[in-house]
């Protein structure tokens, strides 16, 4: 009998998990017990690929830079693969623009489900704390996120996932720095760093052993916790239009890697669909980071010198999926609330999507913070932001979830076109986690 694949597994865990969750909704102790003895596992395990997050991009950074040999080789890289993630970044929040206008999902919200859901989520927690966390990113200056780039302690940055761009920095100053006092020098260093990255890789695949049942508990839990249903259903046309809208940026991805790597885009799809169902289920970048990078480097062939730089900077920056929701969420919460938009306040809202996208940490909800920024943008009224954040409160987690699954797929598709560009997308080489299991028994 032939092994069932990772992806179909996930996949059986994640409807598993859904079918579980809304059994245990009907009896009056379910949600209790899901929360207490199944959640935990999924937490368990979303740590774990926490864990490992920075050390594995410690150790690929610094392997893939000190084997660059040529260090305007890494410029190019670099280069390239901020320029293709603007690029992206702007036709996704034009994609959303387009279609939000089109639908008009604002319009067909009545003054009743606005009153309900203004009066059930206004005041939560939940929104106050992001309007609390946009209201501290605003108040910074214009160059503040480059300031928050460089760390003042490396050891600091390092035990703190949501300060990736500081460990990313560090590293490619060490990076560099190895390359600078030539290969004999370097070479212990590059050693230690060679078998650390094997290590950590070796981690994930051992972690992804447990993946369809801790789906399965992730999934559960978001089932018992979801929100009123008559609430969802009023949202329903809004949620469509940003599903609608990241489905397009699929399509997007899939005539891109057809056209400039020319690869079939069924198969790439086939081969992310591991990380990008782990990136639906715990609606994290960061978390789903070491699954990615396994993913675009051992399934799809991009090599290390690449993804090392590419995908911890997307998982930091590449924030498409989310960006398109910014354009459909302030459009949608103007239309609702009668605020009307000029083409100005629109194009504006490209440029602000796009410039909170860079500054905005790879976790759950982000999303909610940037659409602050951009709403404050247009000139949208301070007293009806936290009404603006109630209306699309009730969908806001099942919807992170999906436009999650865009932006790792959007981080691994700029991969393999910058790995095409620079003749780095080889063959792909794929490791069990008992590749060497013989040598230890």
């Amino acid at each position: 009998m032939r092994k069932l694949e990772l992806h179909w597994k996930i996949l059986i865990g994640m409807v598993l998990g859904i079918v579980f969750g809304f059994v245990m909704t009907q009896v009056d102790w379910g949600a209790s017990f899901v929360s207490d003895w199944i959640q935990p596992l999924g937490t368990i395990f979303v740590k774990l690929l926490k864990l490992i997050a920075i050390p594995l991009i410690i150790a690929s950074l610094v392997k893939g830079i000190s084997d660059l040999k040529d260090i305007s080789k890494f410029r190019n890289i670099g280069l390239r693969t901020i320029g293709i993630y603007i690029i992206t970044t702007i036709v996704a929040i034009t994609i959303g623009l387009v279609l939000v206008n089109i639908v008009q999902p604002g319009n067909g919200i009545s003054e009743e489900t606005v009153t309900k859901l203004t009066e059930t989520y206004a005041n939560s927690e939940g929104v106050t704390k992001k309007m609390n966390e946009a209201m501290k990113q605003k108040g910074s200056g214009p160059l503040q996120f480059l300031v928050d780039m460089v760390p003042d302690n490396a050891l600091k940055a390092m035990s703190d996932n949501s300060l990736m761009l500081q460990v990313i920095f560090f590293t490619i100053f060490l990076g560099i720095s190895m390359l600078l006092i030539g290969e004999k020098r370097a070479k212990p260093l590059k050693d230690f760093f060679d078998s650390l990255n094997d290590v950590v890789l070796k981690m994930v695949d051992l972690i992804m052993l447990s993946a369809p049942y801790a789906v399965f508990a992730l999934l559960a839990g978001v089932v018992v916790s979801s929100s009123d249903p008559d609430l969802l259903i009023a949202l329903l046309k809004y949620a469509a239009t940003v599903v609608v809208g990241l489905l397009l940026m699929i399509v997007f991805y899939s005539i891109v890697v057809s056209v400039f790597t020319k690869k079939n885009p069924f198969w790439f799809l086939k081969q992310m669909s591991p990380a990008q169902l782990l990136a639906f289920s715990t609606s994290s970048s960061a978390a789903t980071l070491p699954v990615t990078m396994e993913r675009v480097e051992e399934h799809i062939g991009v090599d290390k010198e690449v993804s090392s730089f590419v995908l911890p900077v997307g998982a930091t920056i590449n924030m498409d999926g989310t960006s398109l929701y910014q354009g459909v969420a302030a459009v949608f919460i103007a239309q609702a609330l009668g605020f009307d938009l000029t083409l100005a306040d629109q194009l504006t809202i490209v440029l602000t999507a796009l410039l909170a996208s860079i500054g905005s940490a790879a976790v759950p909800g982000a999303g909610m913070v940037m659409l602050v920024i951009v709403l404050e943008a247009i000139g949208f009224p301070a007293d009806k932001l936290a009404i603006g954040l109630a209306l699309i409160f009730a969908v806001d987690r099942p919807l992170d979830m999906c436009r999650t699954v865009i932006n790792v797929t959007g981080d691994a598709t700029v991969s393999m076109i910058v790995a095409k560009s620079v003749g780095k997308l080889g063959k792909p080489k794929v490791k069990n986690w008992d590749d060497h299991l013989d040598e230890v028994k």
